[in-house]
């Protein structure tokens, strides 16, 4: 019968230490990875949350001035909340700021680069602008990520064959050319 080896065990003690400080540190890069992926959006600040609805409600009544002043308060207490420059921008149209909003859309799509609703919102804002071909590319990165049946494909591709709407100049805007007169 053929005796079985057994193994060496100072071998088998070094090949532990040597690769367990290895093995820890895998498996926690892999906890850490898979905890932040399985995180999703997290919630904002109480306080931001609370001026957040008061922004919202604000909007709602059609005073964008106010909304903005609480959305940007709500910036302040909580600035990793992307969210927020979502609300920002949604604002800023209504005030019709677009230039202000591109620039929130943008934001947020750096914080998070294919959220649908931002880049969306910014096709539709570079619409408002006139700036229509620049909203075309918005609609294809939407096609590519979600497809053309999602809400914001159809958004902003309606939006597209809406066209820039035409500005209307107030009566306020307009000032008389001056005249001096002899007396």
């Amino acid at each position: 019968m053929a005796k079985l080896r057994t193994p060496d065990l100072p071998a088998v003690k070094e090949l532990i230490m040597r690769y367990t400080p290895i093995a820890a540190a895998l498996s926690l890069a892999l906890a850490v990875t898979s905890s932040v992926g399985l995180a999703g959006e997290r919630e904002a600040a109480p306080r931001a949350a609370m001026l957040i609805a008061e922004g919202e409600a604000a909007l709602e009544a059609g005073q964008p001035q106010k909304a903005i002043d609480a959305f940007e308060a709500a910036l302040a207490v909580d600035p990793a909340h992307t969210p927020i420059y979502l609300n920002l921008a949604e604002a800023a149209r209504r005030e019709g700021l677009q230039g202000k909003a591109i620039t929130y859309y943008r934001e947020a799509l750096e914080r998070e680069p294919e959220n649908l609703a931002a880049i969306s919102g910014e096709g539709e804002a570079l619409v408002e602008k006139g700036a229509v071909e620049k909203a075309r590319v918005n609609l294809s990165k939407l096609e590519a990520l979600c497809g053309s049946n999602c809400s914001e494909t159809r958004d902003l591709a309606m939006a597209i064959q809406r066209g820039p709407q035409p500005r209307v100049l107030a009566a306020e805007n307009v000032l008389p050319d001056a005249q001096v007169t002899q007396n």
